[in-house]
Parts: C-alpha cells; sequence; structure tokens
C-alpha cells in the first residue's frame, strides 16, 4: 500500500524521513525535464562536442536539481522533508558554487559570452525559488523563461557558441511547454497541500451524478504531468542517438 495523498508532496513523492526526503528533494521527474531541454538545444546544433554536453547537463542537474529545490524547500517546506534548514542551506550553496564552477571552466574550453549564462541562470535559481522582490519572479512566465528556454538556449550555446534562429524556435517550443507545466501543476500542488478534502458532484445526463474526490480531481492532471516528463526525457535521448 502506498503512502496517503496526505503525506506527499507531489505525486511522486515518497513518504518523508531518512533517505527518501533527499530523494524527494530533486523533484527527479522535474529534474530530468528540465536537463531534457539542455540536450535537446545541444542536439540541434550544428556541431557535437559530447564532453560539452555533459558538463551542462551536470551543471543544470547541481542548479536546478539540487541548489533550486533546496531553496524551495527551505522556503516554504512544501516537502515536509524534515531536512533541518543548515543543511539546506549547504545543499544550496555547495551545489550552485558546483554549477558555477563547471560554467568558469567551459569558459576556457568555449567562450567568455558563456558568463553571461552562468550569471542569469544563478540569478534564476535563487530569484525564483526564494521568491524575491515580493515573488515579482514567482510565475508562470519567468518559470518558462528560466525553466524551459533558457537551459534550451544554453544547451545550442555550448555547442554552437552562437544562437540562431534554431535556438530561438527551441526554445519558444521549451517556453510553451513549460507553460503548460507550470499550469498543470499548480492546481495539482494546490490540492496536495491545502485541500483537506472536496465535497459534491458532476450531474451528467438523465441525472446521473459522479461525486466529486480530491483524489479523481489530481489522477488526470498528474497523469498529464508524468507523461509530459517522460515524453521530454525520451525526446532527447531520441535526438542525442541521432546525433550520435
Amino acid at each position: 500500500m502506498g503512502p496517503d495523498i496526505k503525506d506527499q508532496g507531489s505525486f511522486y513523492a515518497l513518504r518523508p524521513g531518512s533517505w527518501r526526503s533527499y530523494l524527494n528533494l530533486l523533484h527527479l521527474p522535474y529534474t530530468l525535464w528540465n536537463v531534457s531541454y539542455v540536450a535537446i538545444g545541444w542536439s540541434l546544433a550544428p556541431e557535437a562536442h559530447w564532453s560539452r554536453l555533459g558538463l551542462a547537463c551536470l551543471g543544470f542537474f547541481l542548479a536546478v536539481g539540487i541548489s533550486a529545490h533546496a531553496l524551495d524547500e527551505l522556503k516554504g517546506r512544501p516537502l515536509k522533508s524534515g531536512i533541518p534548514a543548515p543543511v539546506l542551506v549547504f545543499l544550496a550553496m555547495a551545489s550552485l558554487a558546483g554549477a558555477a564552477a563547471l560554467g568558469v571552466y567551459g569558459v576556457m574550453v568555449t567562450t567568455p559570452w558563456l558568463l553571461a549564462f552562468i550569471a542569469t541562470g544563478g540569478f534564476f535559481v535563487v530569484s525564483y525559488n526564494l521568491e524575491l522582490a515580493g515573488g515579482k519572479f514567482h510565475n508562470i512566465f519567468w518559470f518558462s523563461l528560466a525553466w524551459g528556454a533558457f537551459p534550451t538556449l544554453t544547451g545550442y550555446f555550448v555547442n554552437a557558441e552562437s544562437l540562431d534562429l534554431a535556438a530561438a524556435t527551441a526554445a519558444g517550443a521549451a517556453f510553451a511547454l513549460s507553460a503548460a507545466q507550470r499550469m498543470l501543476s499548480t492546481p495539482s500542488r494546490y490540492l496536495r497541500r491545502r485541500v483537506v478534502a472536496v465535497r459534491g458532484a458532476v450531474e451528467e445526463g438523465r441525472g446521473v451524478q459522479a461525486r466529486l474526490t480530491k483524489e479523481g480531481m489530481l489522477r488526470p492532471v498528474e497523469r498529464a504531468l508524468m507523461g509530459l516528463s517522460v515524453f521530454v526525457t525520451l525526446l532527447a535521448g531520441a535526438l542525442l542517438l541521432a546525433k550520435a
């Protein structure tokens, strides 16, 4: 029997406690989704610098998978992980520093223009997840820009050392898909983290009624999110295989 729905901060989370809390902190489906954008952008460039792909994906895993999610948990405790605040701060700072160090190494083997991407990525991680400026950067636009368009552009740039219409078009597609992700994940988080119970019914034709439940409302939304995360990951894999 799985964990009760009220005990989970997200549909893929394990029951909090011990090592499970640290695994939950990675938000693996969403982290893979984000890193897949890097791979998609990289694969669209005419070059094929495989070592740069590895460094870029590792950098985004550190910056988003660990640092951004540690800051998110520090800010509002959405996962109810129980991880001490000093540990979350350490994880956030160490992983962001590691991502920056990889970026600086990337500058040495590519172009100084990569510094602009490093600075922008750091800004996104801190401003979005700590909801700086009164949450001005914590909305659907900034989410789609930071976690969709930006990793796609970065992946392309580290491979080609330039941007073009193909990169911009792919970034636009990633922006739109990330917006869809945010529009689905927002009601999912609301139902899981704030709603205690749902009461009521949907009336169909001829007076037939279907009872509304919290689980029933969550199921199609979260299945769509999981399906999209698998789609983006497999798409990235297919593009990389075609590039090999």
